[in-house]
């Protein structure tokens, strides 16, 4: 296939190029800059203005684009920016995919759709949940609509939380384990869906090869894990003792409003999609994923 990718510098779109290009696949990259080499195509979202000839023979396209949730403290304007940088860029794709009769549209999204779903297992038919992150992702995932309605295959990556060897959550959680300042978030209670970045690659090609899979589908280990049990593992696996606590009030002071949408609660879910359509896990278990991204083979 010939492939175009929006977002291919971030932790899961510079690791995936290698990946589809090893299976065989032609991978062009949107760049926000003058393109300067053979694989990029220049492009401005805010403007809608994409390099002519991009879309040339394009058999998918994949949208990757997104500021980090958690990068910064929300503020009016920082909520903006997270909206913006998903839903302006979708917008855009999604019309060129609509306009060009493009077959293929694999958009980033993520399981805080379903909002806090406490004990109560999500899979893609679960509802939107409440909040701010839960209309940030409806409205990204609406923002694909021209062109499912145009008839392309429309796929939503509502990923969780990817376990990679540097970045991501691992990236910053293992020095304070390190230093061993490592312990459970609030009560620890609240579910958080994660899976290895090995496996968001491979289902990421997954769904772009598999053409029966088309709508949501949650990128997540079949693993249903809380943050105690998160911290537990994590500490057994870096031989760190784990006795602390870090207290609701000290995190809302630390994180602001991103503390109650994006710490203290969680998701759930279950990859229902994934699994009925026979992909298979390298990492179904914390137990086979943590020491790799970790760094702490036997």
């Amino acid at each position: 296939m010939r492939v175009v990718v929006a977002g291919s510098s971030g932790l899961i779109g510079s690791a995936l190029l290698p990946v589809l290009r090893q299976a065989g696949h032609e991978v062009l990259r949107l760049v926000r800059r003058p393109a300067a080499a053979r694989d990029e195509r220049s492009w401005d979202p805010p403007a809608g203005r994409i390099q002519d000839g991009t879309f040339d023979g394009v058999d998918a396209v994949l949208n990757l684009c997104g500021a980090g949730v958690g990068d910064k403290r929300w503020s009016q304007a920082r909520k903006q920016t997270l909206l913006d940088s998903r839903v302006e860029p979708t917008e855009v794709l999604a019309a060129a995919v609509a306009e060009r009769g493009i077959p293929v549209l694999v958009n980033a999204s993520a399981v805080g759709y379903y909002g806090n779903t406490g004990d109560r297992v999500v899979d893609e038919s679960g509802p939107k949940g409440e909040g701010f992150l839960a209309d940030l992702v409806h409205e990204w995932e609406s923002a694909t609509r021209p062109a499912a309605d145009a008839g392309s295959r429309v796929v939503l990556l509502r990923t969780g939380l990817v376990f990679a060897e540097s970045g991501g959550l691992l990236g910053r959680l293992k020095p304070l384990f390190s230093l061993m300042l490592g312990g459970k978030l609030g009560d620890g209670r609240q579910y958080w869906p994660w899976i290895s970045l090995d496996d968001e690659l491979a289902a990421i090609r997954f769904v772009l090869e598999h053409e029966d899979i088309s709508g949501p589908v949650n990128l997540c280990a079949p693993e249903q894990l809380t943050n105690a049990e998160l911290t537990k593992a994590m500490g057994e696996v870096m031989g760190r003792p784990t006795p602390w606590t870090v207290p609701a009030f000290a995190l809302r002071a630390a994180l602001g409003e991103f503390a109650d949408e994006g710490v203290l609660i969680g998701q759930r879910a279950t990859p229902k999609a994934l699994l009925e359509h026979g992909f298979q896990f390298q990492h179904e278990t914390v137990a086979t994923a943590l020491p790799e991204v970790l760094g702490q083979r036997a």
